[in-house]
């Protein structure tokens, strides 16, 4: 099991900027993917960006593609989300995830390990 501890979240007016954290007790190149998923409580947890730790390829839903970046720091085991140009409805619960030979990058069910979660909200 992968240990994970998000950070970063908080309130932002639309527009605006911000950059979530998200450390990893364990971390390895081989086959491991990590990336950000968000809810609210009217939706079901969707991808919004992974980041492939073996080749370093980027996955991203089409509805922050431009506007969101994900990256990583192998050293610190941390990956992060830069989420610029925000709007409110970006506004939710933001999750740290971690697998292992993962298929289909977006796809919540292919995560077994998940962080506690950070709030967003972006105001108008």
């Amino acid at each position: 099991q992968v240990q994970l501890v998000e950070s970063g979240g908080g309130s932002v007016q639309a527009g605006g900027s911000l950059k979530l954290s998200c450390a990893a007790s364990t971390i390895t190149r081989s086959g491991m993917a990590m990336g950000w998923f968000r809810q609210t409580p009217e939706n079901e947890r969707e991808g919004v960006a992974v980041l492939d730790l073996w080749d370093g390829s980027e996955y991203y839903a089409d509805s922050v593609k431009g506007r969101f970046t994900i990256s990583q720091d192998y050293a610190k085991r941390t990956i992060y989300l830069q989420m610029n140009s925000l709007k409110p409805e970006d506004t939710a619960m933001y999750y740290c995830a971690a697998g292992t030979w993962v298929a289909d990058k977006l796809s919540r069910r292919e995560y077994n390990n998940w962080g506690q979660g950070t709030q967003v909200t972006v105001s108008p």
